[in-house]
């Protein structure tokens, strides 16, 4: 028994279904064979080969081309379709008097291997390889860390020995950005240390009567500790996210390859400006929140009946010149860090839409766990010596 389906009336079609039996269907191609003839018999030749593909295993199709008169792309895309689909439910697949001149171009897309390959199945890793990727991660990471801090710190060398050749006008650029643009924040969030740390402190204090001693205490914690640690967190959310989606752009645009194809240092053109910027700007801001945060402390001191003069008499005879220092040494540090990540997470920016976001994200992260351990490298350090 034989059902030929036509698929177009108005017009001699281009392509007819013809099912034999269950297992037995043909598709007959005459003609001219592309986009505009296709384009009202593709959709209802895979449907009808959708349907007779559903009622059981093992067809075979046959698609005869001995009466095509032409064949464009459009129409190899076609065969590839068909034979994809009937690969794919495992039936058999045959193309008969197809010209050979078409051929070449039919195994040029290689149709099955190539644009429809197999998925793969991606074998769950146990906790011991997870363990040991993330272990090998990380140590790539430190290995790549202590290679671009030994090459910023020739090339800060470098720039002392080169004075003119520094990209000034960078530094003064990221100076503004990181530096006179993050006074606000760094004012805002200053203050309201200042405030929080002396109510907290003196609702312990006032318990045993010694309301007195919170402004000098805090004062001291405030220029030691909290004054460059709040402005190397706030740099590190505001100025390395910056650097990292700055370098990190022109790294996706190619132009850091671009450098390098010149002859020019990416460390020197593009991280040595943004580093001595942020050891320029960390230890000013640094002063200017101990200020601010001092200040709002007087004033919080006020609600229990502390003067200024007591308060300002009391932080002199706790906070010295050497106190002051320390917390301007430690906060250029931390501009050394926070500067220096936000390049370093920028110059290794891969490539995709997210890459950027990434590397920004990556590079507040990294900074806020080198501050810490700096801070408390620098702890460390001031117990065993006393500075």
């Amino acid at each position: 028994m034989s059902i030929a389906a036509p698929i177009s009336s108005a017009e001699p079609p281009v392509a007819v279904w013809t099912q034999t039996d269950a297992a037995h269907a043909k598709i007959s191609l005459a003609g001219k064979i592309n986009v505009y003839s296709l384009g009202g018999v593709w959709t209802q030749i895979r449907d009808a080969q959708d349907v007779w593909l559903k009622q059981g295993a093992s067809q075979s199709l046959v698609l005869d081309a001995s009466q095509i008169a032409s064949l464009d792309v459009a129409g190899i895309a076609f065969l590839i379709g068909v034979e994809e689909a009937q690969q794919k439910s495992g039936g058999q697949f045959e193309i008969q008097g197809l010209d050979p001149k078409y051929q070449p171009l039919l195994q040029e897309f290689d149709p099955i291997g190539n644009l429809f390959p197999v998925p793969t199945v991606k074998p769950n890793r146990g906790f011991i390889v997870s363990t040991g990727m993330a272990a090998q991660n990380l140590l790539d990471d430190a290995r790549g860390l202590i290679t671009f801090a030994g090459h910023l710190a020739a090339d800060l060398a470098w720039s002392i020995r080169n004075i003119k050749q520094v990209r000034w006008g960078d530094f003064v650029n990221a100076a503004v950005e990181a530096g006179i643009a993050a006074l606000p924040i760094v004012g805002l969030v200053s203050f309201l240390i200042g405030v929080i740390l002396s109510f907290q402190a003196a609702i312990g204090m006032e318990q045993f009567g010694a309301v007195s001693f919170v402004g000098p205490l805090a004062a001291l914690g405030i220029v030691r500790e909290m004054g460059p640690l709040i402005t190397a967190i706030l740099l590190a959310g505001r100025s390395s996210a910056a650097f990292a989606a700055e370098i990190g752009t022109m790294t996706v645009n190619s132009e850091v390859d671009a450098l390098v194809t010149g002859g020019l240092s990416p460390i020197r053109f593009l991280v040595v400006p943004r580093v001595l910027a942020g050891i320029l700007v960390a230890p000013i801001l640094t002063l200017f929140a101990d200020i601010v945060s001092i200040f709002s402390s007087m004033l919080t001191m006020q609600i229990y009946g502390i003067p200024f003069i007591n308060f300002y008499n009391g932080m002199l005879a706790a906070v010295d010149v050497e106190d002051i220092l320390s917390g301007l040494l430690k906060a250029t540090l931390f501009g050394v860090v926070v500067s220096a990540m936000g390049c370093l997470r920028g110059m290794q920016t891969g490539t995709g839409a997210a890459a950027v976001g990434i590397s920004a994200t990556r590079a507040v992260v990294s900074s806020i766990v080198m501050i810490v351990l700096v801070d408390g490298i620098f702890a460390y350090i001031s117990y065993r010596t006393g500075f």
